[in-house]
Formats: C-alpha cells, sequence, structure tokens
C-alpha cells in the first residue's frame, strides 16, 4: 500500500487514525508534526516502535520541510490533519491559525503538486484534508450541513480552516491533483487535549474544580466518537472520488449542558462523589454541584448538524459506537490514564480560561 504521510499525527484525531491504520491495513505510517501544545509523542508512545511506523519533528508551513520529507519517503497518499483546532484560542491569537491551517496546507499542496509531477503517480496518489463542520457557521434550530452548505465561518479558527478548504478544490480544479476533503463534527474520545469540552470536564471533576458552561449551555454540537470518524476517514481515502468533499458526522445532537449532565452521571457511576476527597474537601456531594455557567464565547455558534447520509450512502460508512458506549469508553480512559493527562499538560496549560473578548479580558 505504500507509505501515507499523515501530518498532526500526534494530536487527538491524527493519533487515533496512526493505530487505526496500523492496525487494519499494511501502509507505512510517517507523522508530521510540529509538537505544538496539543500535540504530544506521549500519544504516540505505544506505537513508536511499530516496524512500519515512522516520526518526523517539522512545520508544515515550512516548504524546506516538507519537500524532504516526502522527497525521502515518497507518499503514495497525505493526509492533513494538521491543524490549530481551539476556538477559545483562535480569539487570543489568530495568527498560529493562519500560519498553520492556511499557510500550513497551501505549502503541502504546493509540494505535493510537485511530488505528482516528478513521480507521475496521478492516478493513483491522494490529497485528503481533514476539515470542520465549523466552516459552515451556524445553524438555527433545524436543519443540517450538507456538502453543498455555503461556507459562512463565525471564528478565525473556522475562517482560517475553509480558506484551506477553498485552496484544496482550487488545486483540483486548476492543476488537477487527486485531492480529497472531510468535514467532520465534535470529536471526543481518547488522547484529546483537556482544553476541550469533554476532558476538561473529566478533569475538572475529577479534581473538584469548576465545571464552566459557557452562556446558557444550549448551544448544540453534533458529537463524533474519534474511532468512527478515523474509519470515515479511512473509507474516504480509499473509495472516495477525487475532488469529492464528504460530511462526517455522528447524528448524535447534544447541548453542553447535556453533555456536562451525562459527565457528572458516568462519574458518578465510575468514581462516586462520597469516595472522591476533592469534593469532599469542598463540602460538595456530587460532581453536578460543580456546574458554574460563566460569560459565553464572542461569536458562539447555537448550532452545528452534519448530514451524513453522502459518506454513508456511495462509500458505505457507519459509526459503529452510539453516545453512550462512546462516552463510557471515553470516561474510563480518562480515569485510566491520567499520567498521560499530567503529561501533556505540564507548563503548558492549567485549564484556565481563554477566548475572553476585549472587555472581559481587562
Amino acid at each position: 500500500m505504500g507509505t501515507w504521510l499523515v501530518t498532526g499525527g500526534a494530536g487527538f484525531i491524527g493519533c487515533n487514525f496512526v493505530r487505526l491504520a496500523l492496525a487494519e491495513r499494511n501502509a507505512r505510517i510517517v507523522v508530521l508534526d510540529k509538537l505544538t501544545y496539543a500535540g504530544h509523542l506521549a500519544s504516540l508512545r505505544d506505537v513508536e516502535r511499530h516496524p512500519r511506523f515512522a516520526f518526523v519533528r517539522g512545520d508544515i508551513a515550512d516548504r524546506a520541510t516538507v519537500d524532504a520529507v516526502i522527497r525521502e519517503h515518497r507518499p503514495a497518499a497525505i493526509l492533513n490533519f494538521a491543524a490549530e483546532s481551539h476556538v477559545d484560542r483562535s480569539i487570543d491569537g489568530p495568527r498560529a491559525f493562519v500560519a498553520t491551517n492556511t499557510v500550513g496546507a497551501f505549502e503541502l499542496l504546493e509540494a505535493a503538486r510537485r511530488w505528482v509531477a516528478e513521480s507521475g503517480g496521478r492516478d493513483s496518489f491522494r490529497f485528503l484534508h481533514v476539515s470542520t463542520d465549523e466552516v459552515y457557521g451556524t445553524l438555527g434550530p433545524t436543519g443540517s450541513f450538507s456538502e453543498d452548505t455555503p461556507y459562512a465561518p463565525n471564528s478565525p479558527y473556522a475562517a482560517s480552516k475553509a480558506a484551506a478548504d477553498h485552496l484544496v478544490r482550487a488545486y483540483r480544479e486548476t492543476y488537477g491533483l487527486p485531492t480529497l476533503v472531510t468535514n467532520c463534527s465534535n470529536n471526543y474520545g481518547p488522547y484529546q487535549f483537556p482544553e476541550k469540552l469533554i476532558p476538561l470536564t473529566l478533569l475538572n471533576a475529577i479534581e473538584g474544580r469548576d465545571l464552566p458552561i459557557y452562556g446558557d449551555g444550549l448551544n448544540v454540537r453534533d458529537w463524533l466518537f474519534v474511532e468512527d470518524h478515523c474509519a470515515g476517514i479511512l473509507c474516504v481515502l480509499e473509495r472516495g472520488v477525487p475532488g469529492e468533499k464528504y460530511n462526517i458526522g455522528g447524528r448524535n445532537e447534544q447541548t453542553n449542558l447535556e453533555i456536562v449532565d451525562r459527565l457528572c452521571e458516568a462519574l458518578e457511576d465510575a468514581l462516586p462523589a462520597r469516595e472522591n476527597p476533592a469534593l469532599r474537601a469542598r463540602g460538595l456531594g456530587s460532581y453536578a454541584e460543580l456546574k458554574r455557567f460563566v460569560p459565553d464565547r464572542p461569536g458562539h455558534d447555537r448550532r452545528y448538524a452534519i448530514d451524513a447520509e453522502k459518506v454513508r450512502r456511495e462509500l458505505g460508512w457507519q459509526p459503529r459506537h452510539d453516545f453512550a458506549s462512546g462516552l463510557a469508553r471515553t470516561v474510563r480512559w480518562y480515569l485510566e490514564h491520567r499520567d498521560w493527562c499530567a503529561e501533556v499538560q505540564a507548563g503548558r496549560y492549567g485549564r484556565e480560561r481563554l477566548g475572553l473578548s476585549d472587555a472581559e479580558a481587562s
């Protein structure tokens, strides 16, 4: 199956894809990752000695690095997972998001175009760009995003990803590069950096810290277990039609408040509050008592929902986990991997609030 270059393979979705690919396919996997705060070799520790795995530390926005990796490893496919992905951080500092998400995608596309021209492997080569449903903007109380939904990004993060999506399309239309785009809904599962809602809530609750809920807590997201997403990406890589885009979603719409409540219930089963010394120290008898409503995120999209009918109908992909089973696995994983959580946060992130408006921050 040749070599697959996986950019951002030390991040949340990327590392889960690497595991899946090594387990279920015979391709050699080369990971290119800058190892920013959310990318860690600790997330690849169990595969780093695999005979079909190699790691290169580098920035996808650096042309020389990308060209050197491609020349050395001669990939049959490039899968771009590399991204700055936290909306709150994009509010605080959008420059890094443009640099990685947009300029980085451009450099990868340019390198891929040169490589295809040199190798003559246009028919068999694939460039798969992993994107987000946030490029579509926000929904009202009904409806869902399809592949034909117009783009209307509302955060610097979403705008940087939308720009990359458009570049990928342009390189297909202009240069004939065999590209694929996937747009996914909110992922959850093992190895997610603890700035995102589910791991942040879990770790705060375990430690008896407040559980922040933005605004009224009624913003809706469509949740997708990360292993199901990775299986969908694999399906698109192998069966997708070059030039097409595919939405991958879980059909699991939940409000943020519902997510926090379900996590409190799941923790009560796994680690009862009465047995948690951190809660006892605060004089609390339940995890739900830790909930705190905080000022909303600026420009917070109200609702996302993905219509994944195209990838189901044309490629035969189906998620294997319902939300209850996926959430139970996620809770167990974080309880059993507190060492990973401590390692990836150490000196980088104290689970503080990010993305405040200028008025709130002053």
